[in-house]
């Protein structure tokens, strides 16, 4: 199929961006990379009066570090991040969770903004952000706002975004050199949308310890405190995780006993072992 007839505006700044989303009062899309919209639009599942192209906007392409953070614009791709076009050291895990989404033509072109926004359950920043504590800068052209990453995702294909808003950048703390942490999506085939994600990230120095069950078919699943699902501090052995509660935050998401329940289970133990050894 082919998309529904739309009119196209290329932005000359983000206020104009949003002014243009704005006025189009719900019938406009932004769009950068185009790797899920452009499905959507074919698919006709989208019928957007208007697009507004945001993917030439220079500061949602930038990259900056600071002492404590590091600031990725929402329009930096997959492969920015896999190729280290972008230097991602002190948060190492984004270059190898990077390189594992999809396809290298999709990296190509997939922005890290535009995933979030999408909110797909089974996303990669969608479920590894959170894990890290990344907060999101969101601006109508005129203000901006920080949301924290476990609140921007309300549902599957929901975002905290209000009308005339975009999301600008991602700020992620940076990561201490003893971090440990695992990232595990369990796909029926590589390169596929994930069953089931389990994310742990242990940084004793910073004290984070934050764990995170995605592709639940909603928001993910975040534990801020990871020790209220491990039945031990992580530093002393192979961590050991209280599968009762485990089982309680997924009945909470409507996730019935069955095999899905074990699949989350696996991708957990499995981020577990590969962050402190099994």
């Amino acid at each position: 199929m082919k998309p529904a007839a739309f009119e196209y505006v290329r932005a000359g700044s983000i206020k104009e961006a949003c002014a243009a989303l704005r006025e189009a009062n719900g019938e406009a899309r932004p769009i950068a990379g185009g790797q899920s919209l452009g499905p959507m639009l074919n698919l006709r599942l989208v019928q957007p009066r208007l697009l507004v192209d945001i993917s030439g906007l220079q500061e949602l392409s930038d990259f900056h570090e600071g002492d404590d953070v590091i600031r990725i614009g929402a329009c930096i791709t997959a492969s920015d991040i896999e190729d280290q076009r972008i230097a991602t050291p002190a948060v190492p895990m984004l270059a190898e969770v990077a390189a594992g989404i999809a396809y290298r033509a999709v990296r190509n072109r997939s922005t890290i903004g535009g995933s979030l926004c999408h909110a797909d359950p089974a996303a990669d920043w969608v479920n590894l952000l959170p894990a890290l504590g990344a907060s999101y800068v969101v601006t109508d052209g005129a203000k901006t706002r920080t949301v924290p990453a476990e609140m921007f995702t309300i549902s599957a294909y929901e975002t905290a975004l209000q009308p005339g808003e975009i999301l600008s950048a991602i700020c992620i703390p940076k990561l201490s050199r003893e971090v440990r942490w695992g990232y595990v999506k369990l796909s029926r085939k590589i390169g596929k949308f994930a069953l089931a994600i389990g994310a742990v990230v242990f940084d004793g120095g910073r004290d984070v310890f934050r764990a995170v069950l995605g592709a639940t078919h909603g928001k993910p699943i975040v534990v801020a405190d990871a020790t209220e699902i491990f039945a031990h501090q992580p530093f002393r052995g192979p961590a050991k995780i209280d599968e009762l509660r485990i089982a309680e935050l997924l009945e909470e998401r409507g996730i019935a006993p069955g095999p899905a329940r074990h699949l989350y289970l696996a991708a957990l133990r499995r981020a577990a072992a590969e962050a402190f050894g099994s």
